[in-house]
């Protein structure tokens, strides 16, 4: 970046076919004429005519040439965007102690936040849309005996679907979101931005329709699962799209989430006793595993309708009564689910108005 005149940037304009980008020239960064004068390319633009310069502007005013104005803000006064992938909540002093080392051996936040204004807030002047983990750390320093510390960020003016695909191609390059953290912002942006229409979401990102849908459906793990893997990124996408697959199935999801809780409660101990949580893997197959006994259960009753679907099954039955599950898609009529339900409580011996053992 250079601090010349505008003018010097427009000339630039009219002898590039590339866009340009500039930052806002402070006073004391305007060249001097004797620096101009050693300058072929500002010489060059002082001697601009009245129509190249109305050229230039029209080229700016357009779009097709847009000005980035880097700022140096108090990240107190910036917002996160909700449209943000990263979880915040996650974010803490040890997973991103590497930025905030780096931002202090290098004296500074050398890689600007992506940011736009904001005006519906008065706590707030700007939210970040890419960023965070910079947000973070900067946060971090300034209450961390560096109060000098500014966030260095790129203001843009963008809307909401525009903010996503531009925070979208930052994360594609980024090995700290974690494949989950995106999978969930798509299947939000799907429905705020493109309004449920995967193939458009697909062609507006340039992603494969079947790869997008597999993201989707990984996006429906719930939090319990998640709570289970200390490093998200230790869920890549493969397994997550089996555990997702797997809670579909409800003979297994009871067990699955069960054995979730248990493992994040495991990981807690062991965090107090200062030892390290497993592996993503092992994690990954003690969930899977302890679905598995549940789904070998066979059904203790199962009906088929008259298109050999399963149409009507018992799926557990104690001193309380029977549990009875009606398929959807089986094709049964009403009145086939009417003789497969007389069938269950007949082969159970089930008599609802019977009395309970022990009743007087």
């Amino acid at each position: 970046m250079t601090g010349k005149k505008q003018k010097d940037y427009l000339a630039d304009l009219l002898a590039d076919d590339d866009a340009g980008v500039t930052e806002t020239p402070s006073a004391a960064q305007t060249p001097s004429p004797a620096s101009a004068s050693q300058n072929p390319r500002a010489a060059r633009g002082s001697g601009m005519t009245l129509l190249g310069r109305e050229s230039a502007l029209a080229r700016v005013a357009s779009g097709e040439v847009s000005q980035i104005t880097r700022l140096k803000l108090d990240p107190a006064r910036v917002r996160i965007w909700p449209g943000n992938a990263r979880i915040q909540a996650r974010l803490n002093e040890d997973n991103v102690r590497d930025l905030i080392d780096a931002i202090l051996a290098e004296g500074g936040q050398k890689m600007p936040a992506i940011v736009r204004r904001v005006s519906d807030d008065p706590a707030h002047d700007y939210e970040v849309i890419a960023g965070t983990r910079r947000h973070f750390a900067i946060s971090w320093l300034r209450a961390n005996s560096y109060p000098e510390m500014a966030l260095l960020a790129e203001a843009r003016d963008i809307d909401d679907e525009a903010a996503f695909r531009l925070a979208d191609i930052e994360n594609r390059a980024r090995q700290d979101v974690s494949e989950i953290e995106r999978a969930r912002n798509y299947a939000a942006a799907l429905k705020e931005h493109y309004g449920g229409k995967q193939r458009r979401m697909a062609e507006r990102l340039k992603l494969s329709e079947g790869w997008l849908s597999k993201m989707l459906k990984v996006a429906t793990l719930p939090d319990r699962i998640l709570a289970a893997f200390p490093d998200l990124g230790e869920l890549t996408l493969n397994p997550a799209y089996k555990l997702s697959q797997a809670l579909a199935d409800d003979k297994r999801r009871k067990s699955i989430l069960t054995e979730a809780d248990r493992i994040a409660n495991d990981n807690t101990q062991r965090s107090d006793d200062g030892q390290l949580a497993p592996g993503g893997t092992a994690i990954f197959n003690r969930l899977l595993a302890s679905g598995e006994t549940e789904s070998a259960k066979p059904d203790l009753f199962k009906g088929l309708s008259r298109h050999d679907r399963p149409a009507l099954s018992v799926t557990s039955t104690n001193r309380q009564g029977l549990t009875i599950k009606v398929h959807a898609a089986s094709g049964a009529d009403e009145d086939e689910i009417v003789t497969l339900f007389r069938a269950a409580l007949a082969k159970h011996e089930y008599r609802p108005d019977a009395e309970k053992p022990g009743s007087e």
